[in-house]
């Protein structure tokens, strides 16, 4: 059932996202008085679902049947549909071709617009009505919690991130992004009464840090429930006890965990804070090495939250903060997977990894981020230079602007089946990418 709502949420945000993005080719094309042949929602191969044809425009509107993405065909352009009829005909007013430099620009750039547009109204929306949750980095009483490559890149269990590269860290997102965008990793750690600077080999982790979360943070160990088949039910342990040490010795949540399971069938004393008062309970480790209990998991009960409330007005400046800072993002990223050093490349995921983005369970926020995030990677994407995306219309008319020489139609041809190979390739790659990873399990 959670695979299903993973893909219903993908389809309806990939609906969304190619509704608006299209759209903005369409409006520009109209308020340029340019003919729109067709308007799709995905793509209609062989037959649509749905279609009807404006007689006013002349424009047919459409629902294809195969939801991988959607198109609007532009009276008088050379595109992906390789219909090079209209070349046979001189140049029509209302036809794309015919238009000037500046217009055709606009109408290209027009679907990377609404997509960059689209994600800024969505982070306004986000913050009037949600705010803005996190777990500030000084919040986390017991540092981090480090896996084997942390711990061999020069990170302690227990550490706390104060700065990557000199500037402060606000939490663990921050700093698992700033480590994994910029080549130079110079991370300032507390480490006991120590202030202590680890400069990790960059290119030798890059890869392990964009595929799997090496740090996190570390939680209390806080007893949520102590089961009836518990052997320590009758303890005296109660929900809500932070449990701080083993046998009078402060310990750390991995910490503790590894003295219980090295005690089996043994009697060990737990320090717990209740209420602020401290105790000592005597509890009973089974022959498994384990004390049975429930630890609590819910995150804004294992930290304190931080929550910045906004405005409608004071929401518009901080979403496009949020959207400037998602782009460079996002242009870091293709840096990283087009430097084969990084090996980034094999992270590279096509539909199948996109729709694991999304909870299993229906969450109306989460959707909504992830859209916005898949928005504004879709602009950057499309404005790539690569012939048959936007970037590669765009790069063509910049070249036309700057020389003054329109290149030929045999050459944007030519070009346009070129970008496709290009795109089928990477479509290739990223699908094999996935089956690689999700079918036989094939770590990369």
């Amino acid at each position: 059932m959670g695979i299903l709502i993973q893909v219903l949420q993908f389809i309806l945000s990939l609906s969304i996202l190619i509704l608006i993005h299209e759209l903005g080719h369409f409006m520009f094309a109209r308020i340029f008085k340019t003919k729109v042949d067709k308007f799709y929602l995905f793509f209609d191969i062989g037959f649509s679902l749905f279609k009807y044809k404006s007689k006013k425009s002349q424009t047919e509107y459409g629902l294809g049947w195969l939801p991988v993405g959607g198109y609007c065909k532009i009276a008088g352009m050379i595109d992906e549909s390789m219909d090079t009829e209209h070349l046979k005909s001189e140049p029509q007013t209302w036809e794309f071709r015919s238009k000037s430099a500046l217009q055709r620009l606009l109408i290209m750039l027009g679907g990377v617009i609404f997509n960059a547009v689209l994600a800024f109204f969505i982070y306004v929306g986000i913050l009037t009505f949600c705010g803005n949750s996190y777990i500030a980095n000084k919040d986390l009483r017991y540092g981090i919690a480090c896996d084997s490559i942390a711990l061999e890149m020069g990170f302690q269990n227990g550490d706390k991130i104060l700065a990557v590269n000199d500037k402060p860290v606000i939490n663990i997102t921050d700093a698992l992004t700033r480590m994994i965008l910029y080549r130079e990793m110079n991370i300032t750690l507390q480490r006991g009464d120590e202030t202590v600077n680890i400069s990790p080999d960059y290119y030798k982790y890059i890869s392990y840090m964009t595929k799997r979360k090496i740090i996190e943070a570390m939680p209390p160990y806080i007893v949520k429930n102590i089961p009836d088949s518990s052997q320590n039910k009758l303890s005296g342990l109660l929900p809500e006890d932070e449990v701080v040490g083993i046998n009078g010795i402060r310990k750390n949540f991995l910490e503790i965990r590894k003295t219980v399971s090295e005690n089996k069938n043994e009697t060990i004393t737990a320090n717990v804070i209740r209420k602020g008062q401290s105790l000592e309970i005597p509890l009973q480790v089974n022959e498994n090495g384990q004390i049975v209990i429930e630890l609590e998991d819910e995150m804004d009960k294992l930290f304190p939250v931080t929550k910045e409330q906004y405005s409608v007005f004071a929401a518009f400046p901080a979403a496009l903060i949020k959207a400037k800072k998602r782009i460079c993002d996002q242009l870091y990223e293709i840096r990283l997977i087009f430097t084969p050093k990084t090996k980034t490349y094999k992270q590279v995921g096509s539909f199948i990894s996109i729709s694991k983005l999304y909870s299993p369970k229906w969450d109306w926020l989460h959707f909504w981020e992830i859209t916005a995030f898949l928005s504004i990677m879709l602009a950057v994407l499309n404005v790539l230079p690569i012939p048959a995306l936007d970037g590669g219309h765009v790069l063509f008319i910049l070249f036309e602007i700057v020389t003054r020489r329109k290149p030929s139609d045999k050459f944007l041809t030519y070009a346009q089946v070129t970008g496709l190979i290009i795109l089928v390739t990477l479509m290739a790659f990223a699908i094999g990418n996935d089956i690689m990873r999700h079918i036989f399990n094939v770590s990369q």
